[in-house]
């Protein structure tokens, strides 16, 4: 957490000036429905937001070493931020993987009243021994008890050791961030990117069975992605802590060329082909049913979420869209073959 709020403070101005919130709910990889209706939040709350998060992951962290009290206040404080994100966008199984340790912040006399008071119970037993260990009295300590304590110990040292680097990338103003420092890949850095995209952009899939792809009559049908913006009257899904692998990297490709992410011609072959595993990666597939189309292009276009109460949410659209231009261009299957060969793909087969 710690990590995330430094690359932000010295990644985007925006967490700077309070503003990233105004662009994050439209702008993240997978909006959720709160998103629609949170992003046309006001301008205040939107850095009070901004405020909110750089006080959860600058300051919190700190807590866990202000004793009982502001460690679990910390622990808290973490599970209801991540909590927030959860219902707000869908990073899904990161934020869930997030609050696993901050339940280490909460003792056992803290989660007491989730066990039975039932004699000879787990909630008896840990008062005992609470009490116990109070006035002083302590277990005769036995050879598992000895073995534990160097185990504990060393390996308390080797995660020192390997967290050096760590704390030196923390400090440093070249920053990054997920990254793993060493080959047991037991300490790492994790984090939300430093910057926020300021505007949404989407690689739409577009196929027609029409000979000439250059046919002002050719009839170009979409295909729809599980959860990622296409259909301007789909609402947004809520899909933590699932993940869909697929659209999370259209995310990425939308905001680069397809040159830099040659999978998605790869993608665009196995539509081509009918190909049953990359259409299980999808929601809607225009050609189920009949014959594969003969081209595939990408389409490039800007996405906004809609004015709630607008002209256009009255129309059922929860998105409106601007054509940007071609992602890329149209392919056939004939027409990949040189590509798929000087890349060793296999090449879907010609009907």
């Amino acid at each position: 957490m710690l990590g995330a709020g430094l690359i932000k403070l010295r990644g985007d101005h925006c967490w700077r000036d309070l503003t990233c919130m105004d662009y994050h709910y439209e702008t993240q990889p997978v909006p959720s429905p709160i998103s629609y209706y949170v992003h046309r939040s006001p301008w205040w709350f939107h850095h009070f937001e901004t405020l909110v998060n750089h006080f959860i992951e600058l300051i919190v962290p700190f807590f866990i070493f202000l004793g009982r009290r502001m460690c679990i206040i910390h622990g808290v404080l973490q599970i209801l931020f991540q909590v927030a994100l959860i219902l707000s966008g869908n990073l899904s199984f990161l934020n869930w993987l997030t609050i696993v340790p901050s339940i280490a912040c909460f003792d056992d006399a803290s989660l007491g009243f989730f066990f039975s008071s039932r004699g000879g119970r787990a909630k008896e037993l840990v008062t005992t021994i609470q009490a116990q260990d109070a006035s002083g009295q302590k277990p005769v300590p036995t050879l598992g008890t000895l073995v534990r304590r160097v185990v504990n110990i060393s390996l308390g040292l080797l995660i020192a050791y390997l967290s050096l680097p760590v704390v030196l990338n923390l400090l440093s103003s070249r920053q990054i961030m997920n990254t793993s420092f060493n080959p047991l890949r037991i300490v790492n850095t994790y984090g939300a990117f430093g910057s926020i995209t300021k505007e949404r952009t989407e690689v739409v899939f577009q196929g027609t069975h029409s000979p000439d792809h250059a046919e002002p009559t050719a009839i170009w049908e979409e295909y729809e992605f599980k959860c990622k913006p296409g259909d301007l009257r789909r609402r947004p899904c809520l899909i933590s802590p699932y993940h869909y692998r697929l659209d999370w990297l259209m995310w990425f490709a939308a905001f680069q060329t397809y040159e830099q992410n040659e999978w998605v011609i790869h993608l665009a072959g196995r539509l081509l082909a009918n190909d049953s595993i990359a259409l299980s990666l999808l929601a809607h597939n225009p050609f189920e049913g009949r014959k594969p189309p003969r081209w595939i292009r990408g389409e490039h276009f800007r996405y906004k979420f809609s004015d709630p109460g607008g002209i256009h949410a009255a129309q059922g659209k929860w998105w409106i869209r601007k054509r940007i231009g071609p992602y890329f261009p149209p392919v056939s299957l004939a027409g990949l073959r040189k590509y798929f060969e000087a890349r060793h793909w296999p090449h879907p087969d010609i009907p």
